[in-house]
């Protein structure tokens, strides 16, 4: 099934939950790409409300939202999701779209002195959502590294990998007005719990015909 008939370069957000309704997103993944989707989309807001940056509102959304469209089939085939998850979207015609996928874990590169990008909101993001939960950096990366810090190799990737993150935190939020540790206070827990309302009726409706909206 492809999900860009014409030459959409930016599904909607409806279509982005229809996608994962049919890729059998897991729930807890659906909640975690929902809440990494509004972190996002409020730095996003945030950036461009203050002269910082001027970014496609509608990239983000949908990046945050199918960053691990392929993440519940990669625990069956092993594959790289953030790679598997660009090919797949590359192929429903929203290559815009796979390419902040696969960023998503590691950027493709980071430029400090840059106007921020809406791949490094993705990434940034993701880093900040344990699960569900809006959290620290620190927590964030105990959490990681008890779970993908496998061998001492992979430890210290994971740990330059979070420096990375570290200055790009630095730069997302130099002059921004909210600091990082804000971000769970100002998005609070109703807009989550609306999401995942909204993303449940889109559940429901997965066998109908998909169609922009």
């Amino acid at each position: 099934m492809t999900f860009a008939p014409h030459a959409l370069a930016i599904p909607s957000q409806r279509q982005c939950y229809r996608m994962m309704a049919v890729m059998e997103m897991m729930p807890h993944i659906a909640a975690h790409s929902i809440q990494v989707c509004r972190v996002a989309v409020w730095l996003c807001q945030a950036l461009e409300a203050a002269g910082r940056a001027r970014l496609n509102l509608e990239l983000v959304r949908a990046g945050g939202l199918l960053h691990d469209i392929t993440k519940t089939r990669s625990f069956t085939t092993g594959e790289d999701h953030a790679q598997s998850g660009q090919v797949y979207l590359t192929r429903q015609g929203f290559g815009e779209v796979g390419s902040l996928v696969a960023q998503h874990v590691v950027l493709a590169a980071f430029d400090p002195e840059a106007p921020p990008n809406e791949a490094e909101l993705i990434n940034y993001a993701d880093k900040r959502v344990m699960h569900d939960r809006i959290v620290s950096m620190p927590r964030r990366m105990a959490d990681i590294l008890a779970r993908y810090g496998t061998s001492a190799q992979r430890r210290d990737r994971l740990r330059r990998l979070w420096q990375e993150t570290e200055r790009l935190e630095a730069k997302l939020f130099a002059g921004l007005g909210p600091d990082p540790e804000q971000v769970e206070e100002v998005l609070g827990p109703e807009g989550l719990a609306a999401a995942l309302q909204e993303f449940g009726g889109c559940l429901q409706a997965a066998a109908g015909p998909v169609s922009g909206g």
